[in-house]
């Protein structure tokens, strides 16, 4: 009887002890550095369908190196940065909570944020805010053309650029392949350090000759003419023109209205848990 107890016994203690032995880890190992290992499953994500047999073998071969000399280098950092363990699980809890909190203010801004400015919010703003956007150098209305010395037609061409009639920018225009660089719309305004990264004869002029109101500028060095028309110019200090500065007041506008419509979700979630007491401060 007893005998038959203890046998029971036996049976019941090795039942218990499969019940309480983990699975064993089936996935197939590719690497390992100490205890830890890198799983042919890791790989799956790195190898593309779209390339050859021999580059994914380059490529998991690449990244398993990789692996490895990362894995060394947090195990000897971990090593003798052992008494900055806490430090750095504080600024990775921090990271994570800041991770969320701002992937939440994202979606909210994608979901809510009124991105449709209109040309009265934009005049409006540049009206009420224009001493902010003054000019740190000066900006110009102009047309040039850059001539090869001997291109052909030569007269022709100085003769339709000197014109003011619009047929004559419009045959100017089509006679484009025959100059090496041009820009013919005066009524942009672009900035002068353009103009002479274009112009490059320029920089060894006169600015003050140079920007002058209607002034027609000639030169040529040993490869080429430049033909230059000034038609009207904006100083440094002054208040650049709205029509410059459009595609900045539109950033301008959305970064207001962002910012205030997360300051309205933060009083909302405020407002909120205080109704129903879901914070005290002690």
């Amino acid at each position: 009887m007893r005998s038959a107890f203890l046998f029971l016994l036996s049976l019941i203690f090795l039942q218990s002890c499969n019940y309480f032995t983990f699975k064993k880890d089936t996935r197939q190992a590719v690497a390992r550095v100490n205890d830890t290992y890198l799983y042919k499953d890791d790989l799956k994500a790195i190898i593309s369908k779209d390339i050859t047999k021999q580059d994914s073998i380059t490529l998991v071969n690449n990244y398993i190196n990789s692996w490895i000399k990362q894995q060394l280098l947090l195990s000897k950092a971990q090593l003798n940065l052992e008494n900055k363990a806490g430090e750095f699980e504080d600024l990775v809890k921090k990271y994570r909570e800041d991770l969320f909190i701002n992937s939440y203010k994202e979606a909210v801004v994608e979901q809510y944020l009124d991105t449709k400015i209109t040309q009265d919010d934009i005049d409006q703003f540049y009206l009420n805010n224009n001493e902010i956007f003054k000019l740190n150098e000066e900006l110009v209305k102009v047309k040039y053309i850059k001539l090869g010395k001997d291109v052909l037609h030569k007269n022709e061409l100085i003769n339709l650029f000197k014109s003011t009639k619009k047929s004559d920018l419009d045959k100017l225009k089509e006679k484009a392949l025959f100059m090496k660089s041009h820009h013919l719309n005066d009524s942009i305004w672009i900035k002068y350090s353009d103009l002479i990264n274009e112009i490059p004869i320029l920089k060894i002029e006169d600015k003050q000759q140079v920007l002058k109101k209607d002034n027609f500028i000639q030169k040529e060095d040993s490869l080429s003419l430049y033909l230059v028309t000034v038609k009207q110019v904006l100083k440094s200090n002054e208040i650049a023109p709205k029509s410059y500065i459009t595609p900045t007041v539109k950033q301008m506008i959305l970064h207001q209205r962002k910012l205030l419509l997360l300051k309205n979700i933060e009083e909302t979630l405020m407002n909120d848990a205080t109704k129903k007491q879901q914070f005290e401060i002690y």
